[in-house]
This record gives C-alpha cells, sequence and structure tokens, in this order.
C-alpha cells in the first residue's frame, strides 16, 4: 500500500487531516496530523488535492441550497508499475496514481450526491493532477542575500 491521507473537511471550511506514517507502510493507522511539515510532499499533494475539493463542492452546495455538511477525501498515492513491465529493472517506468474515495455527509438525495460528484472534478488542482502543467523555472536574480 502507499501513501495514505484522508481530508475531512465541515461547510465552515474548518479542515482536518490525518495520515499514515509513510515510514511504516504496513500500518494503517492514520495520526491527526498538525502541522504541514509532517506530511511527506506527496501528503501535502492529496491534502491540497482533497481541501480545494472540499471547497468546491462545499461553495458549490451553499450557493445551490443543497445539504452537505461534511465531505472527506480518503486518498492513497502509489506507482503502479505498467503490466510489460513487472519485472524489468528500469525504476521510471512506472505511472503515478491516487486512488481517492469521497464520502459526502448531509441530507442528500441520490441526484445531489452524483451532481457534487461530477463537480468534485471541477477543483483546479483535480484538473491539473488529472491533465498535467508545464512549469518553467529559474533563478531569479539578486535572490543571494545582498
Amino acid at each position: 500500500m502507499g501513501e495514505r491521507v484522508v481530508v475531512t473537511q465541515d461547510r465552515d471550511f474548518i479542515t482536518t487531516v490525518e495520515a499514515a506514517d509513510p515510514h511504516r507502510p504496513e500500518s494503517e493507522e492514520l495520526q491527526e496530523v498538525h502541522h504541514v511539515h509532517e506530511l511527506t510532499p506527496y501528503g501535502m499533494m492529496m491534502l491540497s488535492l482533497g481541501s480545494c475539493t472540499g471547497i468546491v463542492l462545499h461553495t458549490y452546495a451553499h450557493h445551490h441550497g443543497i445539504e452537505l455538511h461534511e465531505v472527506s477525501f480518503d486518498m492513497t498515492y502509489d506507482r503502479i508499475f505498467a503490466e510489460d513491465c513487472a519485472e524489468c529493472e528500469d525504476i521510471e517506468t512506472y505511472q503515478e496514481h491516487i486512488d481517492e474515495a469521497i464520502a459526502l455527509r448531509g441530507e442528500l438525495s441520490d441526484a445531489e450526491r452524483e451532481r457534487l460528484y461530477r463537480v468534485s472534478h471541477q477543483c483546479p488542482i483535480h484538473k491539473i493532477l488529472q491533465n498535467g502543467m508545464t512549469v518553467e523555472s529559474y533563478l531569479a536574480e539578486g535572490g543571494s542575500g545582498e
């Protein structure tokens, strides 16, 4: 199993984060995260995805009179090796993968649940992760502390 993070957000946008210890992948026990520095870069990525999606869902629900009380995202990050490379030694032949289970809590009809699920894919972080992004990086001038 890969790295796991659970992000929960209520209708007031109060967000809590729980994560499994990435140094003990055999443990499924989650612990509350109090500071972002407790997460790995992959955990931070999942936190970004969950909190952004939660904001999108709660904002949409509020503007459309949908009784969404809380949403949580149980996410696992892993690397999936291609089938044709199951036994090869080239470790760069894998795909990054996030498995995301979305739990919607509130007085919701089946139609509202389905609508909110579709809206969840409109989160900007979701779109970036799904479609990719180019990052152009350079050193800024004058950044030597002078």
